[in-house]
C-alpha cells in the first residue's frame, strides 16, 4: 500500500469514536466506511490458450513478458483443467462452468437454471462489468452484469472485425451494435481500462474481460505475424500429419478444417508462428491493463485471475482443434494475484476452470451452494493438501470419456470401442498406447473405477462401451475444405486455395 493512503486512512480512523473502531474490529468491517470489507475481482479469460504458450512455464520460444509478471506475482495451478464439453464449441460449456461453479452435466449452458457468478456478488453490493466474449446467452448476461462495454455475443468474429454492443445504463437490454474499429484485444482492453477509471469506487467490482484471442482466425496484426516469420515455433513433441484413427470429430469438424491433410511440419510451424503471434499481441493488451492498476493502486485490493476457457491441438496428434480429451486440449492456464498470495508460486495438484466459482466467492466472504463439484483454491494457495483431488475426470459429448491420476491416463472411446492408455509421468505428451499391456491391467482397473465414480458423481450416464462399434479407421488426405464465414481473404488465400488447387 502506498504510505501516503495508509497514513492518511490511519488519521480517518482516529478521527472516529472509539466505539464505533470497536464494533468495525469485533464484526470485521472496514473502520473507515464501516462497510463489509470485500475486495475487487478482476478476471481476464483467454480463449483457446494452450497451457504451454507462456514463457515464465518454461516456452522459450514465446514472448509474454506481461503474463509472465503475472506468473512471478501469484500462484499458477499448473495441472489445471477444462472439465470436457458436451459440444464441439467447447468454450460454451467451458465458460458456463466458469460462471456457475458446475459440470456441464448439471446445467444447461444458457445457465438459466442457476445462479451465475456476477449475479451472486451483485446481489451482494457488487458493481459487475463486463467486456469480451460472451457465449451463453442474452438472458444470462443481463442476469449477471450491471454495465458493459465493446461485448461480442457468439463464439468468434474476424478479429479486426468484431460485432459489439454494451449494455444499456439501465442494465435490461443490449444496445449500439456495431463493428470494433480496433482488433479485438485491444478493443476489450480499451473498454476495461475505461471501466476502471470511471467505476463507482465507493462499492467493489467484479470485471470481467474475456478476449477472443488466440482462438482463430489466427490474424495477429502485421507486427505479431512478423515477430515469429523469421523464427517459427518447434513442432509439438506429439506432432503427426494424421490423427492414427477417429475419434468422431474430425469429419466435419469446423477447427480441423483449418488446415490440409496430412497436417505437413511447415503448415503446422506456420499456423503456430500466427497463433503465438495472437498470444503476443494479446499479452500486450494485458499489460496495458496491468499498468492501469499501477496507477489506479488498486493491486493492495483487488483478486486478479488469469486463465483460458481451455487449450488447443495445434498439430499434436495430427489435430488442430480442441475438441479431444488430450492434455493439449483440455488443459489451460490459471493464475492468481493477490496481496495474501505468495508471489510466483506453484501448484501440482489437480484443478478445474470451474473452481474459479467458490475461490471468487470465498475472496468476497460468501457461501457457494452445498454439494458443488468444485471447490475453492484458497487450502491449496495456504498450503493446505488435505482437500486435492485424487484424480481428473474430462468428458467429451458422447465420443469420449477419460480419467487421470497422478501417473497414469485412460482415454475411453465408446462409438469405436477403443481404449488409450499413457503413462503420464513417461509420456506426457500422450505418445505411446499402453492399454494392451497385459501387466498394467490392474491400472487400467483403477482408473475405470476412478471413471465411473466420477461418473455417478456428476450424473454423467454415458456407457463406455457399445454394442456395434463404428469403423475406427479414418483416412482424410486430400479432403475438400470450406472456409467459414470468419476467416480473413488472405487466411483463405493461404491456407484454403493454395492447398485445394
Amino acid at each position: 500500500m502506498n504510505f501516503m493512503i495508509f497514513r492518511q486512512k490511519r488519521m480517518r480512523l482516529r478521527q472516529l469514536p472509539c466505539w464505533l473502531v470497536l464494533i468495525g474490529v469485533l464484526f470485521n468491517l472496514d473502520p473507515v466506511s464501516g462497510q463489509d470489507l470485500k475486495k475487487n475481482v478482476l478476471f481476464l479469460f483467454a480463449d483457446d490458450q494452450r497451457e504451454d504458450t507462456i514463457s515464465a512455464f518454461g516456452n522459450p520460444h514465446i514472448l509474454t513478458p506481461n503474463l509472465d509478471r503475472l506468473v512471478k506475482m501469484g500462484v499458477s495451478f499448473r495441472e489445471n483443467y477444462c472439465f470436457g464439453a458436451n459440444s464441439g464449441a467447447v468454450c460454451v460449456p467451458s465458460r458456463a462452468m466458469v460462471h456457475s461453479g458446475k459440470a456441464w452435466t448439471q446445467i444447461t449452458t444458457d445457465l438459466k437454471n442457476t445462479n451465475i457468478l456476477p449475479e451472486v456478488l451483485g446481489n451482494h453490493g457488487y458493481e459487475t462489468f463486463i467486456t469480451g466474449k460472451w457465449h451463453n446467452g442474452s438472458h444470462s448476461i443481463l442476469r449477471g452484469f450491471q454495465s458493459g462495454k465493446n461485448v461480442m455475443m457468439g463464439g468468434m468474429s474476424n478479429h479486426a472485425k468484431v460485432p459489439i454492443f454494451d449494455i444499456s445504463a439501465d442494465g435490461k437490454k443490449l444496445i449500439n451494435k456495431r463493428v470494433g474499429e480496433k482488433m479485438s484485444s485491444e478493443l476489450f482492453a480499451d473498454a476495461l481500462i475505461d471501466y476502471l477509471n470511471a467505476r463507482d469506487k465507493e462499492k467493489p467490482f467484479y470485471a470481467y474481460c474475456a478476449f477472443t484471442a488466440p482462438h482463430d482466425p489466427r490474424q495477429p496484426p502485421v507486427k505479431y505475424r512478423r515477430m515469429y516469420a523469421n523464427k517459427r515455433p518447434p513442432l509439438p513433441k506429439n506432432y503427426l500429419p494424421q490423427h492414427p484413427f477417429d475419434n468422431g470429430h474430425m469429419n466435419g469438424g469446423r477447427d480441423e478444417n483449418l488446415g490440409p491433410w496430412p497436417r505437413t511440419p511447415d503448415l503446422i510451424r506456420e499456423q503456430l508462428s500466427e497463433y503465438y503471434g495472437l498470444v503476443s499481441f494479446m499479452d500486450s493488451q494485458v499489460g496495458r491493463i496491468l499498468d492501469q492498476l499501477d496507477k489506479l493502486n488498486l493491486w493492495e485490493e483487488t483478486l486478479v485471475i488469469y486463465a483460458a476457457d481451455h487449450g488447443l491441438a495445434m498439430g499434436s496428434h495430427g489435430l488442430l482443434g480442441k475438441q479431444s480429451v488430450y492434455e493439449h486440449s483440455m488443459k489451460c492456464p490459471l493464475i492468481l494475484i493477490d496481496k495474501s498470495i505468495p508471489a510466483n508460486s506453484q501448484r501440482y495438484n489437480f484443478t478445474y476452470l470451474f473452481d474459479i466459482y467458490p475461490t471468487v466467492l470465498e475472496y468476497a466472504r460468501l457461501k457457494a451452494e452445498t454439494g458443488m463439484v468444485s471447490q475453492s483454491l484458497w487450502p491449496s494457495i495456504n498450503g493446505d493438501e488435505s482437500q486435492n483431488r485424487d484424480s481428473v475426470f474430462l468428458p467429451f459429448r458422447n465420443l469420449m470419456r477419460s480419467c487421470r491420476d497422478e501417473q497414469y491416463k485412460i482415454i475411453y472411446y465408446p462409438p469405436i470401442n477403443h481404449i488409450q492408455l499413457f503413462d503420464l509421468k513417461s509420456d506426457p505428451d500422450e505418445t505411446v498406447n499402453l492399454a494392451d499391456r497385459s501387466d498394467l491391467e490392474e491400472v487400467r482397473s483403477r482408473l475405470t473405477d476412478m471413471l465411473v465414480e466420477w461418473q455417478s458423481k456428476v450424473g454423467d450416464k454415458q456407457e463406455l462401451s457399445v454394442p456395434k462399434p463404428k469403423k475406427k479407421e479414418i483416412d482424410l488426405t486430400g479432403k475438400m475444405r470450406k472456409p467459414d464465414r470468419w476467416q480473413p481473404e488472405w487466411i483463405i488465400k493461404k491456407y484454403f486455395d493454395a492447398y485445394q488447387l
